[in-house]
């Protein structure tokens, strides 16, 4: 898997589950869903971070996304 895909994956899943997270924390529910899918993403984000040889820094972040979207789209 390319490395950029991973990355911004990654951030979506992180980005979607911290609603999930809430609603299950404010419902006094255990946090499951959300819990899973912050793992993977963290997962995912990690695994970019490796496999990019020379790192992503956060103003590179609209770029790779600028780039993972002419790419895929």
């Amino acid at each position: 898997m390319d490395p950029d895909l991973s990355l911004i994956i990654g951030l979506g899943l992180c980005g979607l589950s911290v609603p999930a997270l809430l609603s299950a924390i404010s419902d006094t529910r255990a946090p499951r869903g959300g819990g899973v899918s912050l793992l993977i993403g963290s997962a995912l984000i990690a695994y970019a971070m490796m496999q990019s040889p020379t790192g992503y820094q956060l103003e590179d972040l609209p770029n790779v996304l600028k780039s993972v979207m002419n790419r895929y789209f």
